[in-house]
C-alpha cells in the first residue's frame, strides 16, 4: 500500500495546489492521500481566511483522503519547526510511504546530500560554519557560505548552495533533515512550482499566489477570485463568507494585538521564542508609538527582522510560547494526531491507521482525557495537554475575529465532530 503525504495549509486552496496535488498523485501513484493541515493560524504569521474545518472540507472534495491537524505551536513557526511537526504527524500515522513538495530548484537529491550533512554535521562543516561565525555573519548566511566551502572541499559545485535562496527549497530541505531526525522510512519527491512565485501580490489569472487572492478577498473581488480557485474551493469559500465565518484576515487581528502588546513588557518578551537582540525592547516602544498594527510592524522592522518572521514572532508572544515549551515542542514533536476530516475511501485509510499509528488519534476532542488514560502510546502527558490547549485557544481567539456576532462562540472544537465526506455528497 503506498500513501501519499502532502503538508499544506489551503488558505486557500487554488489552482496551484490542484496542480501540485494532480502531479503528486502521478508520480506516486497512491491507494490513498493523506494531508496534514495548519489550522486556523498559518506559517505566515496569519489568520486563515476561513477556518479549519472548511478548508478541510475543500481538500476532501478536491481529493485529499484524510487530514490532520498540525499543532499551532508548530504551524507558525519558521521552516525547521513547520517542517519537524508536519513529518512527525505524517510519519506517526504509520501509513504515509511517500511525500510531495513543490520546489523551484526541482533538485530533490541535492536537497537530500544537504539535510544529511546537516544532519550528520562532519567535522569539516562544521569548523567552516564556526569560521563563518566569527566573522560576524547572520547564522543563515553563515551556514550557507559554510555549505558553499564543504561543497568546494567535497569537489561539489559550492554554486549549487544558491538553491537555498527560495522559499520552497529551503522547506523541502527541512522536510527531509526531519525525517532524518525521526529516522522516518518516508520517501520524498518534488514537483516543480508553477505559475507566479510565491508571495507576488499581483493578480495574474489562473495561477495567481495565494497572497495575491487573499488580497482579491480584501477588496471585494469575488467575480474575479472564480477564475484563481476550482469550482469546489470558491463555493465553500462564499458559503463561509455568506455566513459571516469568513474571511479574517490580519487586519482583522489589527486592534487586539496592538493592545496586547501595550499590556506587556520586556520581561514577558524575553521569555518568548523568537525574541533576541533587543527586540523585546523594541516591541515596547514600538506598540506604545504606532497607531496601527501595520505602524507597529514598520516600526519593529530591520535586515534582520522581516515581516513575515515579525508577524509570527507576534503570534508567539499572543500564545504566550516562551522558549523553553518551544524547544521541548521541536525536540519530542507533536503528541497526538488530531483527525479534522475524511472521505468514505478515507474511513478504509483510518482503520489501518488505528492499529500503525505511533501517537494517540483524536477523532473527539472532548475524549482526550481517555485517551490519555488508556496509556496505549508513550507521549509526554504534560506537553500533550500542553500543545492540546493551545490548539483550543488558537480557535477560541480566532472565531473572536469571525465577521458575524453568531459564530464567535468559543471552545467549539470540543464539539465539532470531523468533516466526513460521503460518497452521496
Amino acid at each position: 500500500m503506498r500513501v501519499l503525504g502532502i503538508v499544506v495549509e489551503y488558505n486557500p486552496f487554488h489552482f496551484g495546489h490542484l496542480y501540485h496535488l494532480k502531479r503528486a498523485k502521478e508520480k506516486v501513484e497512491p491507494d490513498f492521500v493523506v494531508a496534514v493541515m495548519s489550522g486556523n493560524f498559518c506559517q505566515r504569521g496569519e489568520p486563515a481566511i476561513v477556518d479549519k474545518f472548511a478548508r478541510t472540507e475543500i481538500a476532501l472534495r478536491m481529493g485529499v483522503d484524510v487530514v490532520f491537524e498540525l499543532p499551532v505551536v508548530f504551524a507558525v513557526q519558521d521552516a525547521g519547526g513547520f517542517a519537524k511537526g508536519a513529518i512527525s504527524v505524517l510519519d506517526a500515522t504509520g501509513v504515509v510511504t511517500d511525500v510531495v513538495f513543490g520546489s523551484e530548484s526541482d533538485d530533490v537529491e541535492f536537497l537530500k546530500r544537504v539535510a544529511t550533512i546537516l544532519h550528520e554535521q562532519p567535522k569539516e562543516y562544521q569548523e567552516f560554519l564556526r569560521v563563518e561565525l566569527k566573522k560576524g555573519y547572520s547564522f543563515p548566511n553563515a551556514r550557507k557560505y559554510a555549505l558553499m566551502r564543504y561543497f568546494s572541499h567535497m569537489g561539489w559545485d559550492p554554486s549549487e548552495v544558491s538553491k537555498l535562496e527560495k522559499s520552497n527549497d529551503i522547506l523541502g530541505l527541512e522536510y527531509i533533515r526531519s525525517a532524518l531526525e525521526i529516522n522516518s522510512t518516508i520517501s520524498f519527491h518534488t514537483i516543480k512550482r508553477v505559475g507566479t512565485i510565491e508571495r507576488d501580490p499581483e493578480f495574474k489569472g489562473k495561477y495567481s499566489s495565494a497572497t495575491a487572492i487573499r488580497n482579491l478577498i480584501r477588496k471585494g473581488s469575488m467575480e474575479e477570485l472564480k477564475e484563481a480557485l476550482p469550482k469546489e474551493s470558491y463555493e465553500v469559500l462564499m458559503r463561509e463568507m455568506k455566513h459571516g465565518r469568513g474571511p479574517v484576515l490580519l487586519e482583522s487581528m489589527g486592534d487586539f494585538l496592538l493592545g496586547f502588546f501595550r499590556l506587556k513588557d520586556e520581561e514577558y518578551f524575553s521569555r518568548i521564542h523568537g525574541f533576541s537582540e533587543g527586540l523585546e525592547k523594541r516591541f515596547v516602544e514600538c506598540a506604545v508609538e504606532a497607531r496601527s498594527y501595520r505602524e507597529f510592524l514598520e516600526c519593529v522592522k530591520s535586515k534582520r527582522f522581516t515581516f513575515s518572521r515579525l508577524r509570527r514572532i507576534a503570534l508567539f508572544a499572543v500564545f504566550g510560547l516562551e522558549k523553553e515549551f518551544v524547544d521541548e515542542c521541536n525536540r519530542k514533536g507533536p503528541q497526538y494526531l488530531r483527525l479534522l476530516g475524511f472521505t468514505e475511501k478515507g474511513k478504509e485509510l483510518l482503520k489501518v491507521i488505528k492499529k500503525r499509528a505511533k501517537l494517540p488519534l483524536i477523532t473527539n476532542l472532548s475524549l482526550y482525557k481517555k485517551i490519555l488514560e488508556k496509556g496505549e502510546f508513550s507521549v509526554d502527558k504534560g506537553l500533550f495537554l500542553k500543545q492540546l490547549e493551545l490548539d483550543v485557544k488558537a480557535t477560541n481567539l480566532y472565531r473572536i475575529f469571525l465577521p458575524a456576532m453568531e459564530e464567535r462562540k468559543g471552545d467549539v472544537d470540543f464539539y465539532t465532530h470531523p468533516i466526513f465526506l460521503s460518497s452521496e455528497t
